[in-house]
């Protein structure tokens, strides 16, 4: 892989890799959201649910478009096309260069082939890239709280999940966080906020339950992430929501290498136990909302392997 290589569009000469990235995100709000065939497509609503300009959501839209995933409305703006229940982002709109360089990065520090510490000109000739690449790499990490900057070139990846011990104090901290969450004065969630996450988690379960088509490890661990996080988001306070996050990007980090191994019934299994969860919270039953919650985590902490812990 060389910097060309990376630099070169997908599918479209004007396409960038956060175009294109974008994109993706778009079409799977699109898939666990559950629009219909002539869903009308808002601009703004999507820049403000993935925290970019519109400038950017346009962009994206225009690749969905080219793909035939969305159509111009009769009048004016754009609408769902074709029924997107079973298709799979990564026939459409295949990852970049810098995407696929990216999860490379992640997977060889799970693995351990990538040193904790690391220097910009130790990973240039390493990766075959530009300065200007590497850098930019590790400056989304560094957004992520995976890694911080060191005095001169030195870059220091966040200590992972790495071990028994590793683990059970983040599933402690998570039950702590989550379960606080739940508790906050400010908690609501209201018929909306959580609809998208609820049929994501059905649309899994029906997959699933044709015991013919696998899930893919990083759509689950996506799914999975957006029920934790959507019901910390929901607690009115930015200090919880972002702890979580932290929490799903040190588990993405170190169970990125193995997320593949999640048997189905495993995952059946979460799936049922967030949908109790979220029928709990909609119901208006907090504190049965957090023993389920509380419940779920500890049976996490309790399961065979790191990576099938990964609910």
């Amino acid at each position: 892989m060389n910097e060309t290589m990376i630099d070169r569009p997908a599918r479209s000469e004007a396409a960038s890799p956060l175009q294109i990235d974008l994109a993706r995100r778009i079409l799977e709000r699109i898939k666990d959201s559950g629009w219909t065939v002539g869903t009308r497509v808002s601009v703004p609503d999507l820049a403000r649910t993935f925290g970019v300009s519109r400038s950017p959501v346009s962009a994206a839209l225009e690749l969905l478009v080219a793909q035939g995933i969305l159509s111009p409305f009769e009048t004016r703006g754009l609408q769902l096309a074709r029924d997107v229940a079973d298709l799979d982002p990564e026939d459409i709109l295949p990852s970049s260069p810098l995407e696929e360089l990216y999860r490379r990065m992640m997977r060889e520090r799970a693995l351990g082939q990538l040193p904790q510490e690391v220097s910009e000109a130790e990973l240039m000739p390493r990766y075959q890239v530009s300065r200007g690449i590497v850098r930019k790499l590790l400056l989304r990490f560094a957004a992520e709280g995976l890694v911080q900057r060191l005095p001169g070139h030195g870059w220091r990846f966040a200590d992972t999940l790495v071990g028994e011990d590793a683990y059970r104090e983040s599933y402690e901290f998570r039950m702590a966080v989550e379960c606080a969450a739940l508790r906050s004065p400010m908690f609501n969630a209201g018929p909306q906020q959580l609809a998208p996450v609820r049929r994501a988690h059905e649309r899994i379960l029906a997959i699933v339950s044709t015991g013919k088509t696998l899930i893919g490890g990083d759509e689950w661990f996506r799914i999975n992430a957006s029920f934790h996080e959507g019901l910390a988001a929901c607690s009115g306070n930015r200090f919880l929501a972002d702890a979580v996050r932290q929490q799903n990007n040190l588990r993405r980090l170190q169970e990125s290498a193995g997320f593949e191994e999640l048997p189905a019934e495993r995952i059946e299994q979460s799936c049922r136990e967030h949908l109790a969860i979220l029928d709990a919270v909609e119901a208006g039953e907090i504190e049965w909302a957090e023993a389920l919650l509380r419940q779920h985590l500890r049976q996490a902490s309790e399961f065979a392997s790191p990576q099938q812990r990964s609910i």
